[in-house]
């Protein structure tokens, strides 16, 4: 199975990652084979890419570590919405709390 999976990667499946190997060597060579197989496979070969890591956009800046010593320091703001049946439409609700 090694060397289907070389030949694979020597081909245009080179960008594949294992799932799609999984796929392609089900559909090319009738085998049947697991993913977590290919996988191991792929360790073996030291063929597998680094994960991806999702990136926040905004930092999260969460009140709960943060120490409050006066008042106006801390304020959160929740905002909610809902749907009106008989009259068919939206409302948004923004709750402004101060802490302290």
């Amino acid at each position: 199975m090694k060397e289907w999976l070389l030949e694979l990667i020597a081909g245009e499946e080179n960008v594949y990652g294992y799932r799609k190997l999984t796929r392609c060597l089900q559909r090319q060579y009738n085998l049947v084979v697991n993913k977590k197989k290919v996988y191991r496979l792929c360790k073996e070969l030291d063929i597998l890419e680094p994960q991806r890591r999702v990136r926040l956009k905004h930092p999260r800046r969460i009140a709960m570590n943060r120490e409050i010593t006066g008042s106006n320091q801390l304020w959160e703001i929740d905002v909610k919405y809902g749907y009106i049946a008989g009259e068919n439409r939206f409302f948004y609700l923004m709750c402004i709390i101060r802490c302290l």
